[in-house]
C-alpha cells in the first residue's frame, strides 16, 4: 500500500488524496489508441494502491483528445459506467473555459464557462460529477475578480464542487484566493522546469495552503530516460514540436537525464521516481501530476511519492541542475511561452 497522503487546500481541506496524482492526457491524445481496458487498468491500479479513505486525484480536460474534443471525458464516462464504485474513490479535476477552433483561446466569460462545464458534464455522464473545475488559461480580457465571480456563480449553481486555476501567476493566485478559496493551482514543475514563476507560485500556495498540481514532472517523458534519441519520438508526436526536444537542445538536455539517472541509481530508484520525489519535496502542498497509460507505470509513479530524499541527496540534485541548466523554452519558444502565465 502506498501510504504517503496529502490534504487538499481551500474548500477541499477535508479531502485526503494520494501524494501523486494521475494525469489522463496520454490516454486519448496519442498516436495509437491504447484501448479502454488498458486505460481502465492504468486508472484502477492507482486507486487500488491507496488506503481506504484516500482518493486518487485524476486530472482531465474538455479538450484532451487528438481533435481537441471530449474523448478523454467520454473514456472516463465508460470507466465510471463499468466501475461506478470508483466515483467516490476518485477526485476529478477538469480544465475548460477555452474557445476551441483554428486558434484556441481562453474565454472566461460567464457564458463560455457555463457552456464549457455543461459540455464537460454531458460528456462525463451522470455517475461522476466534476469535483474541481479549472479555467485552462487565465483570460486576460477580464480582471481575475470577474473570472472568480463567474466561477463562484457556477459553483453555487451546483455545476462543480471546488475551484482551481491553471497556469496562473503568484499574484493572480493570491488575488483569486481573496475572492473565493482556491483548492489547487496547476502549473508545470520538473527538474527542467523550475524557474522564478514556479517558485513564486509554490511559495504563495504554501502560504495560503493551496495545493500545487505539478504537471509534467517527468519533462513530457524525456526525464525518464526511456527516450534515447530523436528517432525514439514517433512521427507526428506532439513532443517533437517542443523546444527542449529540438536537435540543437537535445545533447545538452540528454546530459541532464544521464546525471539524474546516476543519482537515482545510487538511491536504488528509477529516474522517474527521483523526479517525482524531488517535485514533492518542494513544498508541503505539492502534488506531482505525471501521466500514465499503463498500470505498471502508474504504480511506479505512485511509489515515487513515498520516496524520501535526504538533505544530501536533494543538495546533490540541486547542485547538478544548477551546473547543467536546461536548454530551450517550456513549449515552442519564448515568444509563445511568455503568454502562458496569467
Amino acid at each position: 500500500m502506498i501510504s504517503w497522503q496529502v490534504r487538499l487546500g481551500g474548500t477541499a481541506s477535508e479531502t485526503l488524496v494520494g501524494r501523486v496524482a494521475h494525469g489522463l492526457l496520454g490516454l486519448t491524445r496519442t498516436m495509437k489508441s491504447i484501448g479502454d481496458e488498458q486505460a481502465f487498468e492504468a486508472i484502477k491500479a492507482g486507486v487500488d494502491a491507496l488506503p481506504p479513505g484516500t482518493k486518487m486525484f485524476l486530472n482531465s480536460a474538455e479538450f484532451y483528445d487528438n481533435n481537441f474534443g471530449t474523448g478523454n471525458l467520454e473514456l472516463l464516462r465508460r470507466f465510471y459506467d463499468k466501475y461506478p464504485e470508483y466515483a467516490d474513490k476518485t477526485f476529478l479535476s477538469v480544465k475548460g473555459g477555452i474557445q476551441l477552433g483554428t486558434s484556441p483561446t481562453p474565454d472566461c466569460s460567464l457564458e463560455n464557462l457555463r457552456r464549457s462545464i455543461d459540455n464537460i458534464q454531458v460528456a462525463l455522464g451522470p455517475i461522476k460529477k466534476v469535483d474541481l473545475f479549472e479555467p485552462a488559461r487565465i483570460d486576460r480580457n477580464y480582471p481575475i475578480e470577474v473570472i472568480m465571480n463567474n466561477l463562484v456563480t457556477l459553483l453555487n449553481e451546483g455545476k462543480f464542487s471546488h475551484i482551481g486555476l491553471s497556469e496562473c501567476s503568484a499574484n493572480t493566485l493570491r488575488e483569486a484566493h481573496s475572492v473565493y478559496p482556491i483548492v489547487a493551482a496547476e502549473i508545470e514543475v520538473s527538474p527542467w522546469c523550475y524557474d522564478d514563476n514556479q517558485k513564486a507560485v509554490i511559495a504563495t500556495a504554501t502560504e495560503l495552503n493551496i495545493s500545487v498540481l505539478a504537471y509534467s514532472p517527468l519533462g513530457h517523458g524525456f526525464l525518464t530516460g526511456q527516450i534515447k534519441s530523436l528517432s525514439d519520438i514517433p512521427e507526428g508526436d506532439r513532443r517533437a514540436r517542443l523546444d527542449k526536444f529540438k536537435e540543437q537542445n537535445w545533447k545538452n538536455n540528454m546530459a541532464i537525464v544521464e546525471g539524474l539517472q546516476a543519482i537515482a541509481g545510487k538511491k536504488g530508484i528509477t529516474t522517474a521516481q527521483l523526479c517525482i520525489a524531488w517535485v514533492a519535496s518542494l513544498g508541503p502542498t505539492m502534488i506531482p501530476l505525471p501521466g500514465s497509460s499503463k498500470a505498471t507505470r502508474t504504480l511506479e509513479n505512485l511509489k515515487g511519492g513515498s520516496v524520501e530524499l535526504t538533505g544530501e541527496e536533494l543538495a546533490r540534485v540541486d547542485q547538478f541542475l544548477l551546473s547543467n541548466p536546461v536548454a530551450g523554452e517550456r513549449y515552442f519558444g519564448k515568444e509563445v511561452d511568455v503568454y502562458l502565465w496569467g
